[in-house]
């Protein structure tokens, strides 16, 4: 080969640099004891960008993505497209192909990224961080800790002053892991309760469910336990409640339930959507354990990463114990990825090019377009949401929620998801909230091509059905 890698050669006692070419420099022999580990040429990284940037121009119409491990074909990588897009390069429209407002998968963010692609670019090295250990406690980078310490306290979303921070793959491995902790922790003979006010995320059911422990059990709705809305029936019960503020699906601030005030009850309160682009920040977050999502924040669901605000060490340490003995904490490709984003967003805090201003105002202009089509008709409404001080934005600002709690409103339309997949538009009915099902959850943070799919058979099933009405 025309140029010769460079190799750094070690013996005990001294280092020696030397030019040792790629076949003949495992002979080198340094006082008969040798170690020789390569070193990378300069300019390592520009194969490993150009590469990115290769899969980056491939617009695929802007109806799709092409990435660095797509598939290829023919020596490109192959447009992944977005829904009801089809092609090579993902250029036709599939008329009948039905919105997908289901999933709470947050791509309206990704303008903010490509107009961010150098600051949030990350280059690894093939040796990135190849130990288990990191030189941090509890396989945390303090580096990224440090950051969301900052970022809470710019946003003033939550206190974080005298509390532990922990890492997990996404807030809902954290979620079970404290209510692990929790349940540990309370004086019980029986499995500790787990319950949320109706409409809750059902998650929260499911996976508790999944883990079918003998510590703690799913309990459902606290105002429907025992058959009584009594509290005093349930103060002597050992209950963790889970509080989602705003909650999902309907985008309220919630506070703890009005039946649970006994000194056996704990509380997990869910901020994933505690963010400015979705809600107005009224005051830091103070509770005794607050779980945050990359996902909502950043928008960047598969990196897997969320983290959890504790105030009690006993607490906290039991929750080290769980992700030590689940996953070996979480993975420090992913939470450098992450660092790298934090420091992206607080560069331009409340300046140019704002993180959070740029996702309001999106939330923003979708809500109202969709409540501008829903209040043409009165077959169907949606929560009730006002304007509200923001002491990030210091001005009262407009409501700009997450998801569309929809409510179908004619006598004959019971099933709401039924409602809207026969017209072509795909949700999450109100029963899986544990809700009646009139009501639908309508995602408004997917793609624009999925919202505007959204809103194009929206108006279609409104117009018709006021068309037959009129005749």
């Amino acid at each position: 080969m025309g140029q010769k890698d460079r190799y750094l050669v070690m013996e005990v006692g001294r280092t020696v640099i030397s030019d040792i070419g790629q076949k003949d420099h495992s002979q080198q022999d340094i006082g008969g004891r040798k170690n020789v580990i390569c070193l990378s040429r300069p300019g390592w990284g520009i194969e490993a960008m150009a590469e990115a940037k290769a899969a980056a121009a491939i617009t695929c119409s802007w109806h799709g993505h092409a990435f660095v491990d797509s598939v290829v074909i023919n020596g490109r990588p192959k447009c992944e497209c977005n829904n009801c897009y089809a092609g090579e390069d993902c250029s036709i429209l599939m008329r009948d192909c039905p919105a997908d407002a289901v999933s709470g998968d947050p791509q309206y963010l990704e303008p903010y990224w490509r107009q961010n692609a150098g600051r949030s670019a990350v280059v690894l090295s093939g040796w990135h961080r190849m130990s288990y250990q990191n030189n941090a406690p509890n396989y945390i980078s303090m580096e990224l800790e440090r950051h969301i310490r900052l970022l809470h306290r710019a946003v003033g979303n939550a206190v974080t002053d005298d509390r532990f921070i922990i890492f997990g793959s996404g807030s809902t491995q954290l979620l079970n892991a404290v209510i692990k902790a929790f349940s540990s922790s309370l004086d019980h003979n029986s499995p500790v309760g787990v319950v949320a006010t109706a409409p809750y995320y059902e998650v929260f059911r499911e996976q508790t469910k999944l883990f079918n422990s003998r510590e703690y059990q799913w309990k459902g709705i606290p105002s429907n336990m025992s058959g009584s809305t009594n509290s005093t029936q349930l103060s002597s019960e050992n209950l963790i409640e889970i509080v989602t503020s705003p909650n999902n699906p309907d985008g309220n601030l919630q506070r703890r339930s009005k039946f649970l005030l006994g000194s056996s009850m704990a509380a997990i309160h869910d901020h994933a959507y505690y963010w400015p682009q979705y809600s107005p920040i009224p005051a830091p977050a103070d509770e005794d354990v607050m779980l945050f999502s990359n996902a909502k924040f950043t928008g960047h669901a598969s990196s897997r990463f969320g983290w959890a605000i504790i105030k009690d060490e006993k607490v906290y340490q039991k929750v080290v114990t769980y992700m030590d003995l689940s996953t070996v904490g979480v993975s420090s490709d992913t939470q450098l990825r992450v660092l790298k984003l934090i420091k992206t967003i607080l560069l331009q805090i409340r300046e140019e090019g704002d993180f959070f201003k740029f996702g309001y105002e999106i939330m923003k202009e979708r809500w109202q377009k969709l409540s501008k089509i829903v209040s043409s008709s009165n077959r169907f409404s949606l929560q009730k949401l006002s304007p509200h001080y923001c002491n990030y934005f210091n001005e009262f600002k407009d409501p700009s929620p997450a998801y569309a709690w929809l409510r179908c409103e004619k006598d004959e339309d019971e099933d709401c998801e039924a409602v809207l997949r026969n017209a072509g538009i795909l949700s999450r009915g109100g029963t899986v909230f544990e809700a009646h099902s009139r009501y639908a959850r309508l995602s408004l943070i997917k793609t624009l091509d999925d919202f505007e799919q959204l809103l194009q058979k929206l108006q279609t099933l409104i117009f018709s059905t006021d068309s037959y009405s009129s005749l």
